[in-house]
């Protein structure tokens, strides 16, 4: 695994622009840079960095004034005369802003105007750490140092102690009994609702015995979560989709976390494989604040290309390119917001680590607090019940394109350890809220 650098990034000029999956380049003689074609200085850059495509290099190129020497201290991570910066490990990007690559004209940044390129490729990591590039490149948008020092310690602590009597989920994949590779609980708004939970929810097909009232200092931040929350995803509509609208089945009305699973990781071993969160109870197109504390992580998102029974070699090739893997960093007191293209477009994962750097309070630990809105419409009570008589799972398609977007409801039974479950399956039906049909009665 790569080694993951938390130190602080360097300062860099504001022309500087330049991610890398990591190239290696050979120390080779720069051309004179007043001498020598266009051509001549593409075929350098490319013989230096072989993984980078040509167009690629050409909108390095025109960013740094035809400067091959910028482009090649930008993409090797060189520092600047006089800048502090220590080499990172060797797998390890480093980047400032990725806007050269998407902008066109006048076209603000992250507008739907501005001019996106598949960056991915195919068996390389992408290393995205500005909020411009994050918001520009994948489903998410981040708030760095989201909550003031002192407050973001008291919750980190308040769950320190919480943590080590959290629990490790049990569920049936492909027939196989696993356990979930970190700790988790889950806390929900008051007492009522705790009870509620107890008897009324399914979680990968079984009902959780250790559900929580939230922490007094999780309510305090939860607050502070939900407007932030919901201006993001103002703004998000407004730079990012089509025509400044909201995306179908995208609820209008204000994201209110009442729910959060926290999710505990103890050391850089313990993590969590691609996947997409459970909409059963979120609705389609559900929106999730994630609030990390301690050490710094890896966030991995991979998104999600349909594809056909009889696939060109050409388009296998362009479908694993747009799905190659975008890591986020994600430090102390870091607030994402996975948007509502997320679940169903996007699958995301905390990446092992090898190399961690201690946090002052947490040591080795990542305590991870995810917001989430119950949705009333989305009640079990409402749902629904397949052959086992217990309340069904949302999903969605999204490997086929000839039904992908569609959802469905399917039997829940099957998830739990000793149980076959059964083969219902229903369509499930939206309107352009995201709101089913028995909403409106």
């Amino acid at each position: 695994m790569e080694a993951f650098i938390s130190r602080k990034r360097p300062k860099t000029s504001p022309n500087t622009s330049g991610i890398q999956e990591n190239p290696s380049p050979q120390s080779k003689p720069l051309p004179n840079e007043d001498e020598g074609s266009t051509d001549l200085k593409l075929a350098t850059l490319s013989s230096l960095f072989p993984t980078v495509d040509q167009a690629t290099l050409l909108d390095l190129l025109v960013s740094a004034d035809g400067s091959v020497e910028a482009v090649f201290d930008s993409l090797s991570g060189k520092p600047e005369v006089g800048s502090p910066r220590k080499r990172p490990a060797a797998s390890v990007g480093y980047q400032t802003s990725l806007s050269a690559f998407r902008r066109v004209g006048n076209a603000e940044p992250g507008s739907p105007a501005a001019k996106r390129r598949v960056l991915t490729k195919k068996g390389q990591t992408l290393h995205l750490y500005t909020p411009e590039d994050i918001a520009a490149h994948t489903p998410c948008s981040i708030i760095h140092n989201f909550l003031p020092a002192q407050e973001a310690d008291n919750l980190l602590r308040e769950l320190l102690e919480e943590a080590p009597t959290f629990e490790r989920q049990t569920f049936k994949l492909f027939d196989n009994v696993v356990q979930s590779p970190h700790s988790a609980c889950f806390y929900v708004d008051s007492l009522e609702e705790r009870e509620r939970q107890k008897t009324e929810y399914l979680y990968n097909g079984s009902y959780l015995e250790d559900i929580r009232q939230i922490t007094p200092q999780m309510r305090t931040v939860s607050n502070k979560v939900q407007p932030a929350v919901n201006e993001e995803i103002t703004k998000r509509i407004r730079t990012n989709y089509p025509d400044g609208k909201k995306l179908k089945y995208q609820s209008p009305y204000e994201w209110v976390p009442n729910a959060a699973f926290v999710n505990c990781y103890q050391g850089g071993s313990e993590s969590v494989g691609y996947h997409c969160d459970q909409l059963t109870y979120l609705g389609p197109r559900a929106i999730i604040g994630s609030l990390s504390l301690g050490v710094a992580r890896e966030f991995r998102v991979r998104k999600i290309v349909a594809r056909d029974d009889e696939e060109p070699a050409a388009s296998k090739d362009q479908r694993a390119d747009a799905e190659g893997q975008i890591s986020i960093h994600l430090p102390h007191n870091s607030l994402l917001v996975m948007h509502a293209e997320m679940q169903e477009e996007w699958k995301h994962s905390i990446h092992p680590s090898s190399v961690i750097d201690p946090h002052p309070i947490a040591g080795n630990k990542r305590i991870n607090v995810t917001y989430r809105y119950y949705r009333e419409s989305f009640h079990p009570m409402y749902t629904p019940r397949c052959k086992c008589e217990v309340a069904t799972v949302l999903r969605c398609v999204q490997r086929k394109k000839e039904n992908k977007g569609r959802y469905m409801w399917m039997c829940h039974a099957g998830l739990t350890p000793g149980k076959d479950g059964c083969t219902f399956f229903q369509w499930a039906e939206f309107d352009d809220d995201g709101e089913p049909p028995w909403a409106k009665i």
